[in-house]
């Protein structure tokens, strides 16, 4: 009972959602839209090389990450800060005000996991088989209408996967927000599994932090179950 009338755990689980709002649908975006380019190149050097370019980011840990955001999104001395005053606009205060701190680890993490996704859309995309591709090609021509009836259906169980691996990763997601924010100003950025490390490891509550993490695994289960159902046996049908 004391996790159900917490409510500071649902607000967190709430920030938790904005944040996923603001990550997923982007990165998915995204990703596509690289993934698309890179298929796309036909001077195969250049596509070789970009597939090693979008490993990097994935490769950083999230702790090196959120040192790297504080360094760009500093106040005083940040790269985005400068290349904000070429135009005239003055210093952003990203890490000390609410909405532009929510709005800094959401960026810092689009950064670090698109590539992630456009590699999986990639891997969809290159199992689409040829004679499909060019009678897709004649039937629905370019653009839009090839991707919508021809390409999407192929990358429906990789959208699956990113949904399910990024789901559980933001319900854990704990490093980089702590290095680059600790939760704060205040609790603008405490998503939930930092308010249960709060618990946990500061009010030293180990009995409420380990039903919060309960909840937390069940409700990644359900959601990854919603999302087989609505994505996945769509491919099969």
């Amino acid at each position: 009972m004391d996790v159900v009338a917490d409510p500071l755990f649902w607000q967190s689980l709430m920030r938790t959602a904005i944040f996923f709002l603001l990550t997923v649908p982007a990165q998915i975006a995204l990703g596509i839209l690289i993934a698309l380019f890179i298929e796309g190149l036909r001077w195969k050097p250049l596509s070789l090389l970009m597939r090693v370019i979008l490993v990097l980011p994935i490769a950083i840990t999230p702790t090196v990450v959120g040192l790297i955001g504080r360094l760009l999104f500093n106040r005083d001395f940040g790269f985005i800060n400068y290349v904000l005053s070429l135009v005239n606009i003055p210093p952003v205060s990203w890490l000390g005000t609410p909405v532009p701190a929510m709005v800094t680890i959401a960026l810092v993490d689009i950064w670090q996991w698109t590539p992630f996704v456009a590699l999986v859309m990639l891997a969809g995309l290159t199992i689409i088989p040829y004679e499909v591709l060019e009678y897709g090609h004649l039937d629905a021509g370019y653009g839009w209408a090839l991707f919508r009836h021809v390409q999407l259906p192929f990358l429906l169980p990789g959208l699956t996967a990113v949904l399910i691996l990024r789901t559980a990763d933001i319900l854990k997601l704990f490093d980089m927000v702590f290095v680059l924010t600790r939760g704060g100003p205040g609790v603008s950025t405490e998503l939930v599994s930092v308010y249960v490390q709060r618990v946990g490891f500061r009010v030293f509550d180990m009995g409420v932090a380990s039903a919060q993490a309960i909840l937390l695994l069940i409700l990644c289960i359900v959601l990854s179950r919603t999302y087989i159902r609505l994505f996945y046996r769509q491919v099969e049908a």
